[in-house]
């Protein structure tokens, strides 16, 4: 797969260096690079590109404000020298933060993760929505290798930043993978699975013991959240007699 990506930096040398990266990496083409987020904006209104490497501190509009203003299609990769913009940087849900000065061999793990997250959506978008998940898996990749997981398996999912513990039955560890929890939900069909808690997706039918507002896996206990309370008590509802 071979995905688009833009660069907008300020800096000339931060710039250069990033362009030079960019060529060296066989999955990465660049469709443009930009001084200015005003730039950028300009540039990248008709063509949209699958990745953007935006640096947060700049002149006019910086990376965080643009960032909001891109196509919800695009995945951003920050790119600063302050390290204190890392939260800010996951608030607006960016696929990875760099700090600069930036070494190749950082650039490409945060492009391994974007061509990742573009893999698990041409697969989702290939598969369509599952309508029989006895019969429906997925392939994460972990620890350099693809591994299949039968969806009817799944306990629940915990989100770890940038990685997902997927839990699954009869399985003694969970299976780790560089995902975001919004990648992995996008890809679990909402028909059998349900987020209840910012860090936890668990499947739906595996939801036997509710202790105190709390989902009970064996000896552990998954909390659920306000945000997402009333959507669960909604399923149970429905099951309840």
């Amino acid at each position: 797969m071979i995905i688009s990506c833009a660069l907008v930096d300020d800096e000339p040398l931060a710039l250069d260096l990033l362009e030079t990266y960019v060529r060296k990496t066989p999955f990465l083409r660049l469709a443009g690079k930009y001084s200015s987020a005003i730039a950028a904006m300009k540039g990248l209104q008709e063509e949209p590109v699958d990745v953007l490497f935006l640096d947060i501190q700049m002149p006019e509009l910086s990376g965080l404000e643009y960032s909001k203003m891109v196509n919800t299609d695009t995945r951003i990769i920050f790119t600063t020298a302050f390290g204190q913009y890392a939260l800010d940087g996951y608030r607006v849900n960016a696929l990875d933060y760099l700090l600069k000065p930036i070494s190749y061999k950082d650039f490409l793990e945060a492009a391994n993760k974007a061509l990742n997250w573009f893999e698990m959506k041409e697969g989702t978008s290939n598969a369509g929505t599952p309508t029989h998940i006895e019969d429906d898996c997925i392939y994460v990749k972990s620890d350099y290798k693809l591994i299949q997981i039968k969806l009817r398996d799944i306990l629940y999912v915990e989100g770890l930043k940038d990685y997902v513990k997927i839990y699954v039955e009869n399985e003694p560890k969970a299976i780790l993978s560089l995902m975001s929890m919004k990648m992995m939900e996008e890809r679990l069909p909402s028909s059998h699975f349900i987020r209840v808690h910012r860090s936890f997706i668990v499947q739906k039918n595996k939801i036997k013991i509710i202790d105190r507002g709390r989902i009970v896996f064996g000896k552990e206990y998954i909390p659920v959240s306000d945000s997402y309370k009333q959507e669960l008590q909604n399923y149970l509802n429905e099951k309840t007699m």
